[in-house]
């Protein structure tokens, strides 16, 4: 919402949000650990994220997702089955609605079940705050209905190799579909 640069003041938020000062400073806390705003002495300045972060980001997500999705299906249990099922199910139901919303919230969800389903600690530890980072761009991919489209089928395509035990193709297709989504952020990003 906030532009790069722009100037933050617990007071400015707390009138626009509408909540008193703790919350603030937890969040302006968080912020500042993420890398996402700077002190500056008057306030919190804006960083945001650059078109070098973005890369990067997605240049990590791509090689530790693929990872996650190997050791998913190395690690897989019924119950890990019957989830991700309901996420591909949930997927579909929403696309045909046309609930981009909603469809963003299932690929949050996606992701996250593959890396909570892995078991590795420290993979899980560093991919949730990339995707958090990221959330904004991969809102903007599901709004579109061709991107959307094809990250259904690429997440399809990951849960079929998995399903399948097949930990080699569910990296490589991980790989891939993190690749395609990076290609369509930074188109969006410059």
């Amino acid at each position: 919402v906030y532009a790069r640069g722009e100037l933050l003041t617990e007071l400015k938020l707390v009138e626009q949000l509408g909540v008193s000062r703790t919350p603030i400073r937890e969040a302006l806390r968080r912020l500042e650990q993420e890398r996402l705003i700077e002190e500056s002495g008057k306030g919190s300045v804006v960083l945001g994220i650059t078109s070098d972060d973005l890369l990067d980001i997605m240049n990590i997500r791509q090689h530790i997702e693929g990872l996650c999705a190997y050791y998913a299906c190395v690690n897989m249990t019924q119950e890990g089955l019957k989830e991700l099922q309901h996420i591909i199910d949930l997927q579909d139901f929403y696309f045909t609605k046309g609930d981009s919303e909603r469809l963003r919230q299932v690929d949050d969800e996606f992701h996250s079940l593959i890396c909570r389903l892995s078991r590795r600690t420290v993979l899980v530890d560093t991919l949730i705050p990339l995707h958090r980072k990221t959330r904004r761009y991969r809102r903007i991919a599901m709004e579109d209905r061709q991107r959307s489209a094809k990250t259904m089928k690429e997440h399809r395509a990951m849960y079929e190799a998995i399903i399948a035990g097949d930990a080699n193709l569910a990296m490589e297709l991980t790989n891939q579909h993190i690749a395609n989504a990076k290609i369509h952020m930074m188109k969006g990003k410059k």
